[in-house]
């Protein structure tokens, strides 16, 4: 089961509310799924739990009972697509329901149907560096822009984008689709989001220290071939040896092991590494190099 559908049957699992709600809900499900004809109302379902929620919903605040008018296969993604109908005089109240100036229980009920209805939203998989995202499909400009205003009602993020004739109303952001599923109240999708959002930080988290420490060690390989280089050009020019113990004693030790690392070196010549490092630049300087 996709994550459009856990969160779809974790909304079915809650009540409609009270009548006023049930009529936002509707309303919702209408603009995202349904069509308007002025003589009849039409809306498509492709999850049969949906249509039966939505069924229940409009026998019980319209006193109606829709028409199957047509049941077919989906040739692109293969699910059923069931169409219901009713002639239009009994959605009127619905229809012209306005959702930017519903009240909050209200406005939550509207994003529930709007969500039944076009919603979906996926999460990042395996090391994607984006993947989040939540939209709503509307059938025009008006609609979507009134369901901007209603989110923004409840303090919520959307963006709009044209899709064909279509308008999408999108989030991209972890923290936009967890305030989202927080006022949809479905917080089995929102533990589920945490955690993947807290997999992936731990992974991101490994991956900067990896290349953290990949980045120091290719600064320290560069600056041990170098000192290599050094040592040797006073080794072959007959000055290593002139140099003072401390200094010769770094000095071979470089040379004997070009792969230790600073910390390794001044372990092996039981010294403290700041020390070795003050010897080594010392070489350097001497070289001509520092």
């Amino acid at each position: 089961m996709n994550f459009t559908s856990e969160i779809r049957r974790e909304l079915l699992r809650t009540p409609p509310g009270p009548s006023c709600c049930q009529a936002a809900l509707l309303a919702g499900f209408l603009r995202t799924s349904g069509t308007d004809t002025g003589e009849r109302v039409f809306f498509t379902c492709e999850e049969e739990e949906v249509a039966e929620y939505m069924l229940s919903v409009i026998e019980e605040r319209l006193h109606i009972v829709m028409t199957l008018t047509e049941a077919i296969r989906d040739p692109i993604n293969k699910r059923p697509r069931l169409t219901f109908s009713h002639a239009g005089g009994a959605w009127r109240e619905i229809a012209e329901l306005s959702c930017a100036s519903l009240p909050d229980h209200c406005a939550r009920a509207f994003l529930k149907g709007a969500f039944l209805g076009s919603g979906s939203c996926t999460l990042p998989r395996g090391g994607n560096a984006t993947g989040y995202h939540l939209e709503v499909v509307f059938r025009g400009e008006e609609d979507a822009a009134g369901f901007v205003e209603l989110l923004d009602g409840l303090q919520l993020l959307g963006s709009v984008a044209k899709r064909g004739e279509k308008r999408i109303v999108y989030c991209k952001s972890r923290e936009g689709i967890g305030d989202y599923l927080s006022v949809l109240r479905a917080e089995g999708a929102l533990r589920k989001l945490e955690a993947i959002s807290a997999a992936r930080e731990e992974r991101n988290n490994e991956n900067r220290v990896t290349n953290c420490m990949a980045g120091n060690f290719d600064k320290a390989a560069i600056a041990s071939a170098h000192q290599v280089v050094t040592i040797s050009a006073m080794r072959d020019a007959g000055k290593l040896f002139a140099l003072p113990e401390p200094l010769k004693e770094a000095a071979l030790a470089r040379l004997e092991h070009p792969e230790l690392s600073l910390a390794e070196l001044a372990e092996t010549l039981k010294i403290s590494k700041s020390c070795l490092n003050h010897r080594l630049r010392r070489l350097m300087a001497l070289g001509g190099k520092g």
